[in-house]
């Protein structure tokens, strides 16, 4: 009977103590325990743009025709709480912002945000982007990488959104043709694509020409 006793108070005392350090922890976490670790994730921002290397035969061109590692990008918004990334596949649709990440070689991404984005990425223009972008959602992905909001590629939507939602041009446009095209494996995916009528001057934005905008800074690098 007095053992039943001590071990019903030393499961007593167990789980009051528990609650007590779970309510400090929670109320003065930082100045008892030491600031916690932030998760990587929430450096993240609504508005952000974030980029990956994709390992498809079309991503691996563009890698080589562009002189880059990044192959797929799309742009941070929060819904109901939660951050996903706005992107150009088939068709345009909102990922889950942890599951984007898996889907590119070995989780690796970096985030970028336009250098004065407190200032001007207020709730307003926020909320301008996410309209335009919503006009485009579920539009088919444009193996063409025709200028054109019939359908849509991934550096094509972020740009777009950002001079159409927010009056911000985040790179100049270039020319299909300023590219390097001479790869044969970039060959093999134009020819696919044209045919023997490739659009030299169609206006493109690559996902490097992004990520090295002179109005951005770079946030996380995990590669």
């Amino acid at each position: 009977m007095k053992k039943t006793k001590y071990l019903f108070a030393i499961i007593t005392f167990l789980m009051s103590f528990g609650c007590a350090l779970f309510i400090a922890n929670s109320m003065f976490g930082n100045i008892l325990f030491g600031k916690r670790p932030e998760n990587l994730l929430d450096k993240i921002q609504e508005g952000d743009m974030i980029f990956q290397t994709s390992e498809s035969k079309q991503c691996e061109a563009v890698r080589i025709a562009t002189n880059s590692k990044f192959s797929l990008c799309g742009i941070v918004f929060i819904e109901k709480g939660k951050k996903y990334v706005f992107e150009a596949v088939q068709p345009v649709k909102y990922t889950p912002l942890e599951a984007w990440i898996t889907h590119g070689k070995e989780n690796h991404f970096v985030v970028t945000r336009l250098k004065n984005a407190s200032t001007i990425l207020n709730a307003e223009t926020l909320q301008k982007m996410k309209a335009y972008g919503k006009s485009l959602n579920n539009k088919d992905y444009d193996l063409y990488f025709e200028w054109s909001d019939d359908k849509i590629y991934c550096s094509e939507l972020i740009w777009k959104i950002y001079k159409n939602g927010a009056g911000i041009e985040l790179c100049p446009l270039q020319k299909l043709k300023d590219f390097n095209l001479k790869d044969i494996r970039v060959q093999a995916i134009l020819a696919e694509r044209y045919g023997t009528k490739t659009p030299l001057e169609e206006n493109v934005v690559a996902p490097s020409n992004l990520e090295q905008s002179k109005i951005v800074t770079t946030i996380i690098d995990t590669y």
